[in-house]
């Protein structure tokens, strides 16, 4: 780590210089957020900045936003094609009518740190050799010091026959997409009887509660509507458990007994044929798999997930594509001026909003040390959050960390489904996403935590 830091240090020294330079020399334009490096000529100009953050989700947004506050004006670019910014969590409710999905889509240039310089641009190629990402429009981007935040990638042509169904079939739906979104809600409303049946899939994949909150408010729905006597509703997933931790795992299993939602475990959705309107399952517990043909009437599908194209092919990638860091740090493992937060990081925990909030502060914290030749000390625990949302009304707030241990906030029973936990998820979580999260300002509940528990909490 020392020769890295070393190498590194001598390679910032170098690119400052360069950075001095082509401030004074190349030609420059102006936007409200900020210069974006000149694309005259055949062959750009290189544009120096001392950060570099790729992505402009949630973690992109909130890291630009503390370093564009502590370093100041030119000192930080974001390279992010979107038009809009989403906050996704909302999607969920959405899906079941209790949003509207405007209420989740922001214009990027309203939540685009005003001291940062938007590069509306795709990343395209890194080259942490060389302290460089290279754009869709051709512009080499520098850095002293890289975010990646390129969040997770939906590949719905991964699984055959979902592209199709959801273009063709209005019974068939997914809560993980905005242009998707409101097929759910159409489709509870359409559905008259028969198998209603919900997935997961066979990926990693952000936010692993939201395939299950789908199932709940179902459930809900067609009770409210009299429906229910008429719906055989089945949740289908490749994993051995309902949910990891053991304590809510057991809140989870009581739930579907007591609302007669059949969970098949150690099964993987691999087709859909909308035609037939039929779902294909490989039984994962049986070699070689036996396939299962199952007739739908509704079809809820989270799409295969992976990290990025761009990312998986770079020397950033780990064994699995995903951005190698330090689980404590979010430093790389190889490159010690190039940082991950968020979904496209290997970080060994649950991919969710709740989890980026509080591996910003670490980060943060670990950065200012590198810069200042120092070694990381904060620490990122691991953990993660969801209110999973069992009704119109309730939820079960689920907290915890690397060790798949409960690291709860409140000092009530989180196990039983809470009208404050409901409250909580549609009404203030998104108020704080977009004036806490996103500004850089919120770090997580730690604190809250440990006032709740008058300090005997971690």
């Amino acid at each position: 780590m020392t020769l890295n830091l070393c190498r590194a240090g001598s390679r910032v020294a170098h690119l400052k210089l360069s950075w001095i330079l082509s401030r004074h020399m190349a030609p420059l334009t102006s936007s409200c957020h900020g210069r974006l490096a000149s694309t005259e000529g055949s062959t750009p100009s290189p544009s120096m900045y001392k950060f570099v953050v790729v992505g402009g989700g949630s973690g992109g947004l909130a890291m630009a936003s503390s370093l564009s506050r502590k370093h100041g004006k030119g000192q930080v670019a974001v390279i992010e094609p979107s038009e809009d910014h989403f906050y996704q969590p909302l999607w969920t409710l959405v899906g079941a009518g209790l949003k509207q999905k405007e209420q989740s889509r922001r214009p990027m240039k309203d939540v685009m740190p005003k001291a940062c310089d938007w590069i509306k641009e795709k990343a395209v190629e890194f080259d942490p050799e060389h302290n460089s990402v290279k754009t869709s429009g051709g512009k080499v981007v520098q850095y002293d010091y890289l975010v990646v935040a390129m969040g997770i990638q939906l590949n719905f042509d991964q699984l055959k026959g979902l592209p199709e169904a959801l273009e063709n079939d209005p019974m068939v739906c997914c809560n993980y997409s905005y242009n998707t979104v409101d097929k759910t809600y159409k489709a509870l409303q359409n559905f008259k009887s028969g198998n209603a049946i919900f997935t997961f899939p066979n990926t990693p994949v952000k936010c692993a509660g939201a395939p299950q909150k789908a199932v709940y408010l179902a459930d809900d729905y067609f009770r409210q509507h009299n429906k229910r006597d008429r719906a055989t509703i089945t949740y289908w997933l490749p994993l051995p458990s309902i949910f990891s931790v053991a304590q809510y795992e057991a809140v989870f299993t009581d739930i579907c007994k007591k609302r007669d939602i059949q969970v098949n475990l150690l099964h993987n959705l691999v087709e859909i044929k909308p035609e037939s309107k039929e779902a294909v399952f490989a039984k994962l517990d049986t070699e070689p798999n036996e396939m299962i043909t199952v007739p739908y009437e509704m079809l809820h599908v989270p799409p295969p997930m992976g990290p990025p194209d761009i990312l998986k092919a770079s020397p950033l990638a780990g064994p699995a594509g995903f951005l190698s860091v330090n689980k404590e740090t979010g430093q790389h493992t190889k490159y010690p001026n190039v940082f991950g937060i968020g979904d496209c990081t290997d970080f060994p925990t649950a991919k969710t909003l709740a989890g980026v909030a509080q591996q910003t502060g670490p980060i943060l914290q670990a950065i200012s040390a590198v810069e200042n030749g120092l070694t990381p000390v904060a620490k990122y625990d691991g953990y993660t959050s969801c209110p999973m949302v069992t009704s119109d009304r309730t939820a079960v707030l689920v907290e915890f960390d690397y060790n798949l241990e409960p690291l709860e906030t409140f000092p009530f029973d989180q196990c039983k489904e809470q009208r404050s936990m409901y409250f909580m998820k549609a009404q203030l979580l998104p108020a704080l996403y977009w004036h806490g999260v996103l500004k850089g300002l919120f770090h997580g509940p730690s604190t809250l935590r440990k006032l709740m528990h008058l300090g005997f909490s971690k």
